[in-house]
């Protein structure tokens, strides 16, 4: 087997499998003698017309699919290159065309066709240009079983009457330009003796309903003819048809024991009670969820029916209280299949968040859940102006288990919101927007240098809700998105200086005083800010640092504020050289950042995780100021005892664990310093000692 589907082994790439098969790479198949080829895919794909010949027509192929390939390749150069080889023009039993132009007119020789390949039993032509002359060579093939003539011109199907004896299924789904009276079609097919799947369905949009009345006059009189026509018929598809009515229905249902499917979308008939009895009935419609999964099963590529059968499935999913992922995967698939219609990632958005709201993600595999992020993300991309498409998205985004567990990539995700955020003002949007980005950004290692718009974005949010005074969960969000915008990103730290950033949280950081979630935070970006050796400079404003000072000395004020305010100053005064205020000032606050910091009392909750120990390392040389070393050895302490086995790993990875033994076995280590260094290692190495494994 050749073709997209053979090469899709996991990790081998991320490109679309259409694009992996191409004039270059079909090359390695012209070796006929080597690899003998039965089966071959090239659907989507790009290839030209000689690139095929060379490469497939040499093969005893059995079936070829080669819809809706593109560059050079059409119907009439797929099958002259097939009749050209004596293997295939006899081999051939399945060819798949959907999509393709014919152009039939470029066949040099007027004795090539279809009828050429003596061996066909399957033809697919939905989508082409099908003529009334081509069908006609078509009904002469001796052995024809099944054809797929959906969206295509023909105007007349009297050609079916040459293939009567062998033809057992026929797709005649939406075509709009029939040129026959309902008595002659219904002839047509009557005559059609071996058939036994008929679909004959229409999915015509509201204001041409009345375009299809012939072809719903022709599916009642079906319906209310006796069991001796069509005598084998087991399958049945009048999807769209609305005019038949439910006794029509019940005449044929009752007259048909053999019958295993029907097609009743959007006919107004699946709800039936002609249907309660007969369990092993396979219909599509919307009475159940068994009929509209099985209509999207049934139905990938036609948009109209995907849509109704979407819809419906979204009223029967609103209140879903357990997980179903075969259900969820009909929805992806909905949306591949229509990677740009609007009206499907419409619903189909929707109907993802119904199916994965609350904890049914979670009960879910894990590969499916990260499929269904990329196909969010797709919808996200495809259409940014649609409010209600990317509101359906950042719900369903708007998970913690999916943010935080699921592998996807976060930086395309961000990236997108944070887009979408500069153009629409809604505040619960902008809410789920900015909780979905402060959690993204998190997770993201590196943003790629383009920081500017992201920060531009989200400082806007936090003027706008301090010019007012508002303290609620867009602002902490927005204010959280900065925080770990910044978190060991220099070049992140530098655009918010350079958007203003310092001036605007010097601001808030006054006006906000009494409000220590929102003071942390800020007190947090601007302690990323002070560990950038460049950029400490900016933060040497006399104003702003009393202040800070303030925080860290005021016994009122919780711990997790003046955690930050002393890592901010910790920082700026750890560099002699670096410092550029009054040298008496800098004394004042190493012998503050002492005093303060012994008083803390431990805490249990997590307060602040950390991406790496580096920025500690330059606080922990023997030659710091004691305020300094016991401020970064008491943080490290307060990681380490609330998550061992994380942190553990950690201190050996960045070079930490040297740095603190040499701290408690220098002789000028201050006595509070060694107290929490040996109090570090000890709850290390007693991690270490029982077998537990670093994360």
């Amino acid at each position: 087997w050749v073709g997209p589907l053979a090469w899709s082994k996991p990790g081998l790439t991320s490109r679309p499998l259409s694009e992996m098969l191409n004039d270059s790479t079909v090359g390695i198949f012209r070796d006929s003698k080597e690899l003998r080829l039965r089966r071959a895919s090239i659907r989507c794909c790009v290839m030209s017309a000689d690139a095929f010949r060379l490469a497939l027509c040499s093969h005893r192929l059995l079936e070829l699919d080669a819809s809706w390939a593109s560059e050079g390749l059409t119907g009439a150069s797929v099958v002259s290159g097939l009749v050209s080889s004596p293997e295939c023009s006899v081999s051939l039993q399945r060819l798949s065309l959907n999509g393709l132009h014919l152009d039939w007119g470029s066949l040099e020789e007027s004795c090539v066709g279809f009828s050429s390949l003596l061996g066909l039993r399957t033809l697919h032509l939905a989508n082409t240009d099908l003529t009334d002359d081509i069908l006609e060579d078509i009904c002469s093939l001796p052995h024809l079983e099944s054809l797929d003539i959906s969206c295509t011109p023909v105007s007349n199907l009297s050609a079916l009457l040459q293939c009567k004896n062998s033809l057992r299924s026929l797709i005649a789904h939406r075509l709009r330009q029939l040129n026959m009276s309902p008595s002659r079609l219904l002839f047509v097919l009557s005559q059609l003796d071996a058939l036994r799947h008929l679909d004959f369905s229409d999915d015509r949009p509201p204001a041409e309903d009345t375009d299809g009345r012939d072809g719903d006059e022709v599916a009642r009189q079906l319906l209310e003819g006796s069991s001796r026509i069509l005598p084998s018929l087991v399958s049945l598809d009048l999807s769209g048809r609305k005019m038949i009515g439910e006794a029509a229905l019940a005449a044929f249902v009752e007259s048909r024991s053999g019958l295993i499917f029907l097609g009743l979308l959007a006919t107004g008939l699946s709800s039936s009670h002609v249907l309660t009895s007969l369990r092993n009935l396979k219909v599509t419609g919307e009475a159940n969820e068994n009929q509209v999964c099985e209509a999207l099963r049934k139905y990938t590529e036609r948009e109209c029916f995907v849509q109704k059968a979407l819809i419906q499935l979204y009223r029967l999913t609103t209140d879903a209280d357990t997980a179903q992922p075969d259900m969820l995967e009909l929805v992806l698939g909905a949306m591949k299949s229509h990677p740009s219609s609007l009206h499907v990632h419409l619903v189909a958005t929707a109907c993802v968040f119904n199916l994965t709201t609350q904890d049914l993600a979670e009960a879910m595999p894990v590969s499916l859940i990260c499929s269904t992020i990329t196909q969010l993300l797709h919808a996200m991309k495809t259409f940014p102006n649609h409010q209600q498409v990317q509101k359906n998205c950042l719900l369903a985004l708007c998970s913690d288990y999916i943010l935080q567990d699921i592998p996807f990539d976060r930086y395309v995700a961000a990236m997108l919101v944070i887009n979408w955020l500069s153009n629409h003002q809604d505040p619960t949007l902008q809410r789920m927007a900015v909780a979905v980005i402060s959690i993204l950004v998190a997770k993201v290692e590196t943003f790629k240098n383009t920081y500017g718009s992201q920060l531009v974005q989200l400082l806007a949010i936090v003027q706008q809700k301090a010019m007012v005074g508002v303290v609620d969960s867009t602002l902490k969000f927005a204010l959280s998105a900065l925080w770990n915008l910044t978190d060991e990103m220099p070049s992140a730290a530098r655009s918010f200086i350079q958007c203003q950033g310092l001036e605007l949280y010097e601001e808030v950081l006054e006006s906000y005083y009494n409000e220590p979630t929102i003071q942390q935070k800020i007190l947090g970006l601007l302690n990323n800010i002070a560990e950038v050796k460049e950029l400490q400079a900016d933060l040497m404003d006399e104003g702003l640092l009393e202040h800070i000072v303030i925080l860290l000395k005021d016994t009122q004020v919780e711990v997790g504020v003046r955690y930050f305010a002393g890592g901010i100053l910790a920082h700026l005064t750890s560099k002699a050289e670096a410092w550029t205020l009054d040298q008496d000032f800098r004394d004042a606050i190493l012998k503050q950042l002492h005093e303060s910091i012994i008083t803390w009392a431990h805490l249990e909750r997590e307060m602040v995780s950390y991406r790496s120990f580096c920025p500690f390392c330059p606080l922990l040389q023997t030659c710091q100021p004691s305020g300094v070393q016991l401020w970064a050895v008491w943080a490290i302490h307060l990681v380490c005892s609330q998550n061992t086995s994380h942190y553990s790993s950690m201190l050996e990875r960045d070079g930490v664990t040297e740095l603190l033994k040499a701290l408690a076995a220098h002789p000028d280590t201050h006595s509070d310093i060694q107290r929490l260094v040996g109090s570090i290692l000890r709850t290390v190495e007693g991690h270490q000692s029982s077998g537990a494994q670093p994360l």
